[in-house]
């Protein structure tokens, strides 16, 4: 039997063990982030989902916007959630802290997520938390092994290749060490080309700055040949155009890399088709 059909053949079994809960024993379940709102359309029955974020039906902020307006939409506030009374409620470390403890207080199961991670296992650790405690521990294995399978595809398309490339986002913001955009690219043998800038955590770039340090590739957030306002306008100088045409930019929406969920796998795919497109 191959080494595929084996893989395949334990997750199968990881599966039937790990199981779901019956239905009447899955929580209720309302989200206050943004991040955690795709987690739950992701590992969830509809049915469960009590209300999302204020901001979960962004399009410039969630990959799963359409969907989101499935649900209702919260304030952000604890009135509206102590009213709906959902078993659970999952909030960002970010989110405001008096109101998780103002529910907590009110006796409703509050459980904070990293919606920064520190590592893709960490992001691993999470799909597979928040999938228990909705009662889906056997949807979180699909996910996990969903991202594993994109990561080997992207190891695959990068390692021919040594290539380093700078994450450039409006008004010349550069995304440094720490942030999930890095932490994929060091996952699948790229070079994050943000340290030649000085750049540690992240910063601002200057356009001389930038087109002097000659990174291989720029990863942006938009392929268009205009700019909708002053923060995209840098993207599409005349310098940077003549130095990094469309055959010198990788480009992946931003929304697929500013939480650390389930999206990282759809992340990682589209960059493998985009640095097929570029050797083409």
């Amino acid at each position: 039997m191959s080494a595929a059909a084996l893989r395949v053949l334990a997750l199968l079994g990881a599966l039937l063990a790990a199981g779901a809960a019956p239905a009447a024993e899955r929580p209720s379940v309302a989200s206050t982030n943004v991040c955690t709102d795709q987690m739950v359309m992701t590992l969830s029955d509809a049915a469960q989902i009590k209300g999302l974020s204020p901001y979960s039906r962004d399009p410039s902020q969630s990959w799963l916007a359409a969907e989101a307006r499935r649900f209702k939409r919260l304030s952000g506030g604890a009135e509206d959630l102590m009213m709906l009374r959902p078993d659970l409620v999952v909030s960002g470390s970010y989110d405001k802290r008096a109101t998780r403890e103002m529910l907590q207080q009110q006796g409703v199961k509050v459980v904070t997520f990293n919606v920064m991670p520190d590592s893709l296992d960490e992001v691993k650790q999470q799909i597979r938390k928040m999938a228990a405690l909705l009662g889906h521990p056997d949807r979180a294995e699909l996910e996990v092994a969903r991202l594993d399978a994109a990561i080997a595809r992207a190891r695959a398309a990068v390692a021919p290749r040594s290539l380093r490339v700078l994450p450039l986002w409006r008004r010349g913001w550069v995304s440094g060490q720490g942030s999930l955009i890095s932490l994929l690219f060091a996952e699948v043998g790229l070079i994050n080309a943000a340290s030649d800038l000085g750049v540690a955590s992240g910063g601002y770039a200057s356009l001389e700055a930038i087109v002097k340090s000659k990174p291989d590739l720029i990863l942006v957030a938009d392929g268009a040949d205009y700019a909708e306002d002053e923060g995209t306008a840098l993207l599409l100088h005349p310098a940077l155009q003549r130095f990094y045409p469309a055959t010198k930019r990788i480009v992946i929406p931003e929304q697929l890399t500013v939480c650390g969920g389930v999206m990282l796998a759809d992340a990682l795919d589209l960059l493998v088709a985009e640095l097929t497109r570029i050797a083409r």
